[in-house]
C-alpha cells in the first residue's frame, strides 16, 4: 500500500494519462482575463464519472443535467463556459444546455450521453449557442490544454487555479474557479477533477463527498452561494493496477490525496476572494461534535466583522468570540481559548495580556491563522475564507457578474 502522494510541479486536470483538453472564445464573457471562455476536457476511454452539486433550490441547466447523468461508467467529456450560468432562464435553461452539450459532443465524435456540462457567470440570460458551436468547432486538444480550461473558466477569478499529484502508480489532477458568490453547501462553484486511477464508482461517489466536506465546503468568500456549484470527478483507469475499492489497501492512499488536491483547490478560491488581500485559516478543536466544529469555523470565517478586522488589521478578538458564540454550536466561555497567529489572546475565558503590535503585524501578513479552542470535546475542523475590503463591493456594484 503507499501512504504518501506529491504535488506535480505545473500539474492540472490533464496531469492524469489520457486526459486532453482545449479553450476558445465565443465572446460570452466580456471580462474574460485570457480572452477565453469555453473549454472541453476530454478523455480518450470512457470515464466513471461522479459528481457533488449545490444543494440549491435555485439550480442551473447544466446542473440538472448532470445530476440526471452521474454516477456513470461511460463519460468521454465535460464542456464548460464563463460568462453565462444559463440559470433562470425558463423554458430555453435545459434546452439550451442539451444544444452546448450535442455540439461538443459532436466536436470529439462521441454520442451526446458520454457529455457532462458546467455554465457559470451571469444568472437571467441565455447561452449565445451559435456562437458556443462556431468555439467549440475550433477548440484544439492537448495533453497540456488543462491550463487553458483552468483559465477558460474563470469569472472575477484573477489567477487560474489548477494542480496535480501522484500517489503510487496513479494520478490525479484538478482545476477550479471561483471568487464570488462562495459559500458552498456541496462543493465549489466549479471544479472538474479527473484521475487514471482504476476505481469503483460506489467508492469513487463516497471519495469525492468525503473530500468535498474537508475541503470546498469548507471555505467562504461572501456568504453567497451560487446555482452552478458542481464538482465532477472523471477516473479513466488507463493507470492500471488493481481495483481500488471501499476497504481496500489503496483506498486509504486515494482518499488522502484527493483531499490534498482538494484542499490545495479550496484555499486557492478563498485566497482569490473578490478583493480579498488574506487568506484566512480558521481551526477549531474541542468541539462536543464534528458538526459543531464545522459550524464555528464557518461562522467565523463568514463573519463580515471578522474579516473587516483582518483586512484592517485590527487585533480585535473579541468580534472572533462573538462569531463562536452565535454559531449555535455547543459554547462555554469559560472553556473557551484563542490564539491569532499564534499568540495566545484568551485562556479559559480569561484575556491574556498580548503585544498588540506584533498582533498588528501577524494580521498584516498574506495569510492570517485563527485557533479556537472550545475544549468541551475531541472534535476539531478547519475552515478558510478571505478579508473583506472595499475592492468587493467596487467589483460586485460596478459590473454584471
Amino acid at each position: 500500500m503507499h501512504t504518501d502522494f506529491t504535488f506535480i510541479e505545473n500539474g492540472t486536470v490533464t496531469s492524469p494519462s489520457g486526459f486532453t483538453a482545449g479553450a476558445a472564445y465565443a465572446g460570452i464573457n466580456k471580462h474574460a482575463r485570457f480572452n477565453l471562455d469555453t473549454a472541453l476536457l476530454a478523455s480518450a476511454v470512457p470515464c466513471h464519472a461522479v459528481g457533488v452539486f449545490t444543494t440549491s433550490g435555485f439550480k442551473a441547466a447544466a446542473v440538472v443535467l448532470c445530476q440526471s447523468r452521474v454516477p456513470s461508467s461511460s463519460i468521454r467529456g465535460i464542456v464548460v463556459n464563463s460568462g453565462c450560468a444559463n440559470a433562470g432562464t425558463g423554458e430555453y435553461g435545459e434546452p439550451d444546455a442539451q444544444n452546448m452539450l450535442t455540439a461538443a459532443a459532436d466536436r470529439l465524435g462521441i454520442d451526446a450521453f458520454e457529455m457532462l456540462i458546467a455554465s457559470t457567470g451571469v444568472i437571467g440570460k441565455r447561452l449565445p449557442l451559435e456562437a458556443l458551436k462556431t468555439a467549440i468547432a475550433s477548440i484544439k486538444f492537448s495533453s497540456n490544454g488543462g491550463d487553458l480550461m483552468a483559465k477558460a473558466i474563470m469569472t472575477t477569478d484573477t489567477i487560474p487555479k489548477q494542480c496535480a499529484v501522484v500517489c503510487g502508480g496513479y494520478t490525479i489532477g484538478g482545476v477550479a474557479k471561483g471568487s464570488g458568490m462562495i459559500h458552498p453547501d456541496m462543493a465549489t462553484m466549479l471544479s472538474f477533477i479527473t484521475t487514471d486511477a482504476v476505481v469503483e464508482t460506489g467508492f469513487l461517489q463516497h471519495a469525492l463527498r468525503e473530500a468535498v466536506n474537508k475541503s470546498f465546503n469548507m471555505i467562504s468568500v461572501d456568504g453567497d452561494t451560487s446555482p452552478s456549484d458542481s464538482v465532477i470527478l472523471l477516473a479513466n483507469g488507463l493507470a492500471g493496477g488493481e481495483t481500488i475499492t471501499a476497504g481496500s489497501e489503496e483506498a486509504a492512499c486515494f482518499q488522502q490525496a484527493l483531499d490534498a488536491l482538494c484542499i490545495y483547490l479550496a484555499k486557492a478560491v478563498a485566497r482569490d476572494g473578490e478583493g480579498a488581500t488574506k487568506l484566512m485559516e480558521v481551526t477549531v478543536k474541542g468541539a462536543a461534535s464534528a458538526e459543531d466544529a464545522r459550524q464555528v469555523a464557518r461562522v467565523i470565517t463568514t463573519s463580515p466583522l471578522v474579516k473587516t478586522a483582518v483586512h484592517g488589521c485590527d487585533p480585535n478578538w473579541g468580534r472572533i468570540v462573538a462569531a463562536a458564540g452565535r454559531s449555535g454550536a455547543a459554547f462555554v466561555l469559560e472553556k473557551l481559548s484563542l490564539a491569532i497567529g499564534g499568540a495566545l489572546v484568551l485562556s479559559n475565558g480569561q484575556p491574556v495580556p498580548a503585544d498588540n503590535d506584533e498582533l498588528v503585524r501577524v494580521l498584516g501578513g498574506s495569510e492570517v491563522k485563527i485557533e479556537l479552542d472550545l475544549n468541551l470535546g475531541s472534535f476539531a475542523a478547519i475552515a478558510w475564507g478571505c478579508d473583506l475590503s472595499a475592492e468587493y463591493v467596487s467589483i460586485n456594484a460596478d459590473y454584471t457578474t
